[in-house]
């Protein structure tokens, strides 16, 4: 089974049987309970979804199943064609709509695709909204609009343009600055919509742009997640062409990662920290958030500039909710999310590309130079499958409770602060297995740590007979 229903929508992968696979039946039935639940908090009211989709192979199919659907439940639709996440989240605010779907399955390889929900605001959905939609959709609990109630559907072209417009038209994107830096970039989209994206954003700020994969015909030619292990093809090309930068973008654009002149990776998780570096350095301080799993590195770039920072729990609606909470100035995830406050409360790659540059310019450094300024943390991510008869909750609450002299944090499983490590514990939501997140000064030092509470998990469980 691979059809996955949670909170922010409804992604498996394409074809196969109904209820275990995202079948068109499937993609119908979900985005006809969506649609119910925006009819049923907004009474005697037409209704405007915007939708948009990335390039994967089965997009257009899921994209028309979506939109046909909600025109027979009476609701107006915009469609953007092919669009980025971010880009959706920003034309739902511009347009005044109701609600948004991009059809994207992230980082997922091609045969996957996913329906992202998204309120009147152009953002997530919180666990409550999103448990309604469940329930409706388990109940089969719609109603059709009759033949003089059909909603109208419409093609909005130009919203990648005008994504990019609001983007410059930021504050601290200095336009001329980048400008004047003559900045040389090679750009790997994987072959989706930041193929269009980023290098007309690059253009408009008269940067070289060089591409690689950069045809959104939906073929990714390597795994879509950009790690490290999946972006030789581009830290090579970065040393050929000699470039100050790689910019690498996944297939909806909401992850950003940056390689060096010298092909190294500069970090999915200092992403973040080099465009909170740069906020907080022009604003003198302010809040920052990210999620329990991410980098200390953003709180140590906070503290430099006077600043604050908090953790919430992982998901990206969970690190909204705090920020909006905090008044956070930026914040995002340690994956390459990169969410300024200032263009809207989601991750964007294009404000990500805008902000780094920026910061390239004033500082007057390399991209390698720019890493090696930060503070060096080594992360380790593992994992322990339980039997499905083990209580993960009552594990980690013998662990939270076994340290607690120690700083720790329960809000999103368990996480322990040490004085220069830390290590955080959280159970799955799909399957029987405890995920080990660690953080330290040295690589060693990380995996040593982590292999350590993977035996407290043992002890506490007497896993010793019991891991599969």
């Amino acid at each position: 089974m691979t059809l996955i229903k949670s909170i922010s929508g409804i992604r498996g992968t394409i074809g196969g049987i109904v209820g275990d696979n995202l079948t068109p039946i499937d993609a119908v039935k979900f985005a006809a309970a969506y649609g119910m639940w925006l009819k049923q908090q907004n009474k005697n009211k037409d209704l405007t979804v915007i939708i948009g989709r990335d390039a994967r192979i089965s997009g257009d199919m899921i994209s028309s199943l979506i939109s046909k659907t909600l025109v027979g439940l009476g609701i107006h639709v915009k469609d953007l064609g092919l669009s980025t996440t971010p880009t959706v989240e920003v034309a739902v605010a511009l347009e005044a709509a109701d609600g948004g779907i991009i059809i994207t399955a992230s980082h997922n390889p091609k045969q996957w695709n996913a329906l992202k929900l998204l309120n009147n605001k152009g953002e997530f959905l919180n666990i409550k909204e999103g448990d309604k939609i469940l329930k409706i959709a388990e109940n089969d609990d719609y109603i059709f609009a009759g033949v003089d109630d059909l909603g109208v559907y419409a093609e909005v072209e130009g919203y990648i343009e005008k994504h990019i417009n609001e983007v410059l038209k930021l504050e601290l994107v200095d336009v001329n600055a980048i400008k004047q830096s003559k900045f040389k970039v090679v750009v790997d989209a994987v072959n989706s919509t930041g193929g269009i994206a980023i290098p007309a954003l690059l253009e408009k700020l008269d940067v070289e742009c060089i591409k690689l994969y950069c045809e959104p015909n939906g073929h990714f030619p390597h795994n879509p997640e950009p790690l490290k292990e999946h972006l030789t093809d581009i830290s090579d090309l970065v040393v050929k062409e000699n470039a100050d930068l790689g910019i690498v973008v996944d297939p909806d654009v909401d992850r950003l990662a940056i390689v060096c002149e010298d092909g190294s990776m500069f970090g999915e998780e200092y992403t973040l920290v080099a465009c909170a570096d740069y906020v907080l350095g022009q604003l003198k301080g302010g809040h920052t958030v990210s999620n329990l799993s991410s980098s200390r590195a953003l709180r140590d770039i906070a503290k430099k500039h006077g600043g604050t920072y908090t953790a919430s729990a992982v998901g990206e609606v969970n690190v909204v909710i705090e920020m909006k909470k905090s008044n956070a100035v930026i914040g995002g995830e340690g994956n390459g999310g990169i969410i300024y406050p200032e263009s809207h409360y989601g991750r964007d790659s294009l404000v990500g590309v805008a902000l780094f540059l920026s910061h390239l310019a004033h500082g007057k450094l390399s991209c390698k130079e720019l890493r090696t300024s930060y503070p060096s943390y080594f992360m380790s991510k593992s994992k322990i499958q339980l039997t499905p008869d083990l209580d993960a909750d009552k594990i980690l609450k013998k662990i939270a409770l076994n340290h607690q002299n120690e700083d720790v944090n329960i809000i999103d499983g368990v996480k322990i602060d040490f004085s220069s490590e830390w290590v955080h514990l959280r159970k799955s939501n799909t399957e029987p297995i405890i995920r080990v997140y660690t953080e330290s000064v040295t690589q060693e030092k990380a995996d040593e740590l982590a292999n350590r509470f993977l035996e407290e998990i043992k002890c506490f469980a007497k896993l010793e007979h019991q891991v599969i």
